[in-house]
């Protein structure tokens, strides 16, 4: 068996090799065996007709290929190993010559490809400096308090103002005809939320309960109706009561009642608002700052993806995509049906953060050999023990689940990660 390689573009290329001598005679013997087991002939029983009737009977082209089919495998894996290759994907083939003293077979194939580093060292990226206000943890208290605000109904001078909710009969007309969907009953509608179309809300602030009035607005051109996106409406609108927002007091019971373990004071909260909050930022920030040192690397790089490999990351990335919306209760087709996205347009909407995921794991990578980054047991034992304690497993069930080659390479990207880190800036 030998073999050739040829190189052509994005990382893909004509892998040839040619098979010949004995284990081609026994490819062919074991391919005629087994198709004349499937031989009737009148006289006979299956499986008994005599040899001499069988050569006869079994097309040699028949024998070829089915020999092709037993060997293909293993001189596809022969010829990888030969030429040193990394394939990606499945390969195809194409038989540029058969006969019974030898077959030869061109398999296209895609390789992983090689890398090209640039700088990624001392790259003038910084992370952001973290800041936590006083209104962002006033913020949160409010939260809690809407969440336990009372609605109070206005008295009979009470107007719709900002902030207010308004429950409302409405119904909408384009040119003096009412339109599907523009219509409804005691809605209660929050002044300001910006739900409803642009100009609608703040053409109700003012008015009175029992009040009617009608009020213009126009349809935003991207509306998903088209037939009312752009154009102008009428709607007659009627408030029947307004409710304000009445916030209670923010104190130690309301804090008691979080069931924050430990915390169980307005002050204690807000430290532990503020050290959430600061470890929220920090972890923004340093996924914000590792997403441009790998950006700026990979655009330092160079690399030829072949698409098989972009493929078959989107294939992943849209089957998580729909195990998290089959863990909310949704399902993909679903999905796809209410945005109205097909399958192409799923996977080019992938596509791009497909190959950037590829990308930033082939520098990485790259990195690791350049840097000679190397993981030792001690290293991978503690990570197990780690990813044990995370997800409260034994040890043992943990390293039946996860090969150690898996956890090697996870902590072989993770310190060349942190090599460009610590360099970043310098």
């Amino acid at each position: 068996m030998r073999s050739t390689w040829e190189l052509k573009e994005h990382s893909t290329g004509i892998l040839t090799t040619t098979v010949t001598g004995e284990v081609w005679t026994q490819a062919q013997a074991q391919a005629f065996k087994k198709i004349a087991q499937k031989v009737q002939m009148p006289g006979f029983r299956k499986g008994k007709v005599p040899a001499h009737l069988l050569k006869r009977a079994v097309n040699p082209q028949s024998v070829l290929y089915e020999a092709i089919d037993a060997i293909a495998t293993d001189a596809l894996r022969e010829a990888v190993e030969e030429q040193s290759l990394e394939i990606v994907g499945r390969p195809s083939l194409d038989i540029e010559e058969m006969n019974e003293e030898s077959v030869t077979l061109k398999f296209e194939v895609a390789i992983k490809p090689e890398v090209t580093l640039g700088e990624y060292k001392q790259l003038d990226v910084k992370k952001a400096a973290v800041t936590i206000s006083d209104d962002e943890v006033n913020q949160r208290i409010k939260a809690i308090q809407e969440r336990n605000a009372e609605f109070i109904i206005k008295d009979e001078d009470g107007t719709v103002e900002n902030g207010d909710t308004a429950v409302i009969d409405f119904e909408g007309f384009q040119d003096g005809v009412a339109f599907a969907g523009g219509s409804g009953n005691d809605y209660p509608l929050e002044i300001g939320s910006g739900s409803f179309i642009p100009g609608f809300e703040e053409q109700l602030i003012g008015m009175k309960a029992q009040e009617t009035k009608e009020i213009q607005v126009t349809f935003p051109q991207e509306y998903q109706a088209e037939e009312l996106a752009g154009k102008d409406a009428t709607f007659k609108v009627s408030v029947h009561e307004i409710k304000y927002k009445e916030l209670p007091q923010f104190d130690d019971e309301m804090v008691k009642e979080q069931k924050i373990e430990g915390v169980e004071s307005v002050e204690a909260f807000k430290e532990y608002t503020l050290n959430q909050l600061s470890e929220q930022k920090e972890q923004e920030a340093d996924q914000a700052f590792t997403n441009e040192l790998l950006t700026k690397i990979v655009e330092n790089a160079q690399m030829d993806i072949p698409q098989v490999m972009i493929d078959e990351e989107c294939d992943q990335m849209i089957n998580e995509f729909a195990n998290n919306l089959k863990s909310q209760g949704y399902s993909l087709d679903a999905y796809m049906s209410v945005t109205q996205m097909s399958m192409e347009s799923m996977r080019e909407h992938f596509s791009l953060d497909a190959k950037n995921k590829i990308s930033a794991r082939l520098v990485l990578e790259a990195i690791a050999k350049a840097e000679n980054i190397e993981v030792g047991d001690d290293e991978m034992d503690a990570e197990m023990e780690a990813i044990a304690a995370r997800y409260g497993m034994e040890l043992e069930q943990i390293k039946q689940l996860i090969a150690k080659d898996a956890i090697a390479y996870d902590l072989r990207m993770r310190k060349a990660l942190t090599l460009i880190k610590e360099t970043a800036g310098k």
